[in-house]
């Protein structure tokens, strides 16, 4: 995974960020997939699609600072 640690930090928190809280109104997709997921309405392959494009920068941020942690 040497790849993830040539990836500019600065971007990475901005994507992660960016995609978290994107769109802003009238709920950012994360929060409305994690609610549909909780709830067991998200079945549509489109709304998994989406739940896996807003969330995989928040996945590579958390992994990239596990690995830069366990360097240390």
């Amino acid at each position: 995974m040497s790849w993830l640690d040539r990836l500019p930090l600065p971007w990475l928190i901005f994507m992660a960020f960016w995609m978290a809280v994107a769109p802003i109104q009238p709920e950012p997709h994360l929060i409305e997939k994690f609610r549909m997921l909780s709830q067991g309405t998200l079945t549509v392959p489109l709304d998994i699609f989406d739940l896996l494009m807003h969330a995989t920068p928040l996945v590579l941020l958390g992994l990239r600072l596990w690995r830069r942690k366990s360097k240390s």
